[in-house]
């Protein structure tokens, strides 16, 4: 794992958490991910209405595949579970400190655990809604009511729909990103010249290719969903506990 402290602290690996890191990494920003390896699509039998996937997809491999993408985009990822999170007195920030023992100074902190949330009890402000199950009161782009903490996907309210909650993770990331006060992000690859040969300036996040790179990335693409889809996934189908009694 890096010894760069990261800027973002992204608490769960599931599509919500995975798809912020991605955006944030991407765009430059240290991002780690704290998985406890408990996403609840990992209890799904067959995901159906996930886009790109007109057959459906085995949710152990979409999970597999969003983690690679977020690694691909420079994310790091640890296996372990955030027990506490604490707002720096006088400080921008936040500490997290983990079950193994690990602590982490950053900036930011996404909270995307689906509904735990007794790891943020030791920061003042956060709205906590009961409804039988906890969520976390966010603004519509997924801030809470402190600065630098964050909620996306089902912890914040959204649906239980997979694309959904991808969704809003991937808005929290963009979120960051503008409140960081980085240059918008655009996550085109244009063919060569799109903008250039037009006088324009390339925006930020953009770049162009030419044929050669086009098909080579092309290729690679291909390469990598051959492989992925090969065999069946490896991981058996996990079932929620109470069914195991």
């Amino acid at each position: 794992m890096s010894t760069v402290p990261p800027d973002v602290v992204v608490v769960g690996g599931g599509v919500a958490g995975l798809s912020a890191a991605t955006f944030t990494a991407r765009h430059g920003l240290e991002t780690l991910v704290v998985d406890a390896g408990e996403s609840i699509l990992r209890r799904n039998a067959h995901v159906e209405n996930f886009p790109g996937f007109p057959a459906g997809v085995n949710a152990r491999q979409l999970l597999d595949l969003l983690g690679e993408q977020a690694e691909t985009a420079g994310c790091e990822r640890a296996e372990d579970t955030v027990v506490r999170v604490e707002k720096i007195n006088d400080e921008s920030g936040f500490t997290v400190g983990t079950e193994a023992g690990d602590s982490y100074r950053t900036e930011y902190v996404v909270a995307a655990t689906k509904n735990e949330v007794g790891y943020l009890d030791g920061v003042d402000d956060v709205g906590i809604i009961d409804r039988g199950k906890a969520f976390v009161d966010v603004d519509e782009r997924g801030r809470t009511g402190v600065e630098g903490l964050y909620a996306a996907g089902r912890l914040a309210e959204k649906p239980h729909q997979a694309i959904v909650c991808a969704g809003h993770g991937a808005e929290v990331g963009v979120t960051i990103l503008e409140d960081d006060d980085r240059p918008f992000y655009h996550d085109w690859v244009a063919p060569d010249g799109y903008f250039t040969d037009r006088g324009r300036d390339l925006p930020p996040g953009c770049e162009e290719i030419d044929e050669e790179e086009r098909a080579h990335r092309e290729s690679e693409s291909l390469t990598v969903m051959r492989d992925r889809f090969a065999e069946p996934h490896p991981d058996e189908q996990e079932t929620h506990s109470s069914l195991e009694e």
